[in-house]
């Protein structure tokens, strides 16, 4: 049985880097944490959340604050999706170098286009970013944007390293590039399949994938499923015959097993950001996992 504690556990022991005076970096996804990793191989790096929560709450805990406090570099998703706590960590930790607008805070929507923006000023639920779809770890393209961005923040920050967060940049593009090539070729079979999602966690998946969403379990974006919801698309899944029912390892299944139910569709699970008790402990393993699980279920048609 996996546990939030378990995971969150291992994630920083995965991540955090013995030297006590080493470079810090707070991150507050997984996905961010691993990326800091790989391109600061000297760096401690802490994430303040796991694959089993919803990025959109969390508390500011002590062990939180404490962290951001003694951080030299932040690395959020940005678009608000930490809106509801990352100003209370800011406020708490009263670190200067880590406040908005400065250069130890750095906001991975900030480094590339999003998609899905729209106005603001009419919503009733924080899932809904007027900045744009903040889930863009899951699109490999804008990924390495970031991570331009991120080394050379690093350079920035700490120029005495600057030849070895330059190495080790050149080498991790080089190989994101391979694996971009690589994916393309693997997934080439599932342009032009469909699934039913809850939520936009996966939007940049199945766009960079060419797979269609036929609808959203969710009858708003974070509006938990209803039943009245669910049951208006029990045609529309039997007409669209989707390959899957996805949702994110944090997200109750009961909505997705039930609709799958209904209309004999397979229900997928899938893991939205890195988790290293699942082996699962760098960007390009998130997505050979992501790809893999896909095929492997169109493999059983």
């Amino acid at each position: 049985m996996r546990t939030p504690f378990k995971a969150a556990s291992l994630l920083g022991l995965a991540l955090a880097a013995n030297p006590a005076s080493a470079f810090s970096i707070f991150a507050c996804e997984p996905e961010w944490a691993g990326l800091a990793q790989q391109l600061a191989p000297q760096a401690s790096v802490f994430s303040a959340t796991h694959a089993y929560q919803d990025p959109h709450y969390i508390e500011a805990r002590p062990s939180l604050i404490s962290k951001l406090r003694g951080a030299d570099l932040a690395i959020c998703s940005g678009a608000e999706l930490e809106a509801g706590w990352l100003p209370a960590l800011q406020q708490r930790a009263a670190n200067p170098k880590v406040q908005t607008g400065r250069p130890g805070l750095l906001f991975a929507a900030e480094q590339v286009e999003t998609i899905d923006q729209t106005e603001t000023g009419f919503f009733d639920t924080a899932h809904v970013h007027p900045e744009g779809n903040p889930h863009l770890h899951l699109d490999p393209e804008r990924l390495a944007l970031v991570a331009q961005s991120l080394s050379q923040r690093l350079i920035d920050l700490d120029p005495e390293n600057a030849q070895t967060y330059q190495r080790a940049q050149s080498a991790w593009e080089e190989s994101w590039q391979q694996n971009i090539e690589r994916w393309r070729t693997q997934a080439a079979p599932l342009k032009g399949e469909r699934v039913l999602a809850q939520h936009t966690t996966f939007d940049y998946l199945w766009r960079s994938l060419g797979i269609e969403v036929i609808a959203d379990l969710e009858p708003k974006p974070g509006v938990p499923p209803t039943t009245a919801h669910l049951a208006s698309l029990i045609d529309k899944v039997e007409e669209e015959a989707p390959l899957a029912i996805v949702h994110a390892w944090y997200q109750a299944p009961q909505s997705a097993e039930w609709l799958g139910e209904k209309t004999a569709t397979p229900v997928l699970s899938l893991p939205s950001t890195l988790t290293p008790e699942q082996q699962i402990e760098r960007p390009e393993q998130l997505f050979d996992h992501l790809i893999s699980a896909l095929l492997e279920l169109q493999g059983e048609r």
